[in-house]
């Protein structure tokens, strides 16, 4: 499993887009925790607040999404020399293009006029695809950070 060279951990240590990264996910974490939080009431009452909360909340998690997407783009290409789709990292690019159409698709949605009901429907399905996304970059570091203990105990680091 392991994907980092001893040079590319030391390169992924280094780099200031790990730092971004680090950074710009939990924020989009919180992000999407008020954003599901929001559309769950929204869908339980809708006479709590305005439907325009809900969009709100996942333009901005779309927003975030959008920019972990450019500073990965970064990171691949400073590390793998490859800015997206890389053996590294395939299948987490292909998660996050597939996460990234669902919050795109809210939005071309909401031009073409579907219901708000249809549109909370979505707003979930984008949501479930961060999560699905994001539990794939957990399993991922966590194996990761077990390869980079054996690599120091190794001596190779």
């Amino acid at each position: 499993m392991p994907r980092y060279t001893p040079e590319q951990l030391e390169k992924r240590n280094a780099s200031v887009w790990t730092d971004i990264q680090l950074i710009l996910a939990p924020i989009q974490f919180f992000v999407f925790l008020i954003g599901v939080i929001l559309t769950f009431l929204y869908a339980q009452n809708d006479q709590i607040f305005s439907f325009y909360w809900v969009s709100i909340a996942i333009l901005f998690k779309t927003l975030l999404f959008g920019l972990l997407l450019v500073t990965g783009a970064y990171f691949e290409k400073e590390i793998f020399d490859t800015w997206i789709y890389g053996k590294e990292f395939l299948w987490e690019d292909v998660g996050s293009t597939v996460a990234a159409f669902f919050h795109l698709l809210y939005f071309v949605m909401a031009y073409m006029g579907y219901s708000e009901n249809v549109l909370i429907w979505e707003a979930f399905l984008a949501y479930f695809t961060y999560v699905v996304n994001a539990l794939q970059y957990l399993v991922r570091i966590i194996l990761e950070k077990l390869n980079e203990r054996r690599l120091k105990a190794g001596g190779m680091v």
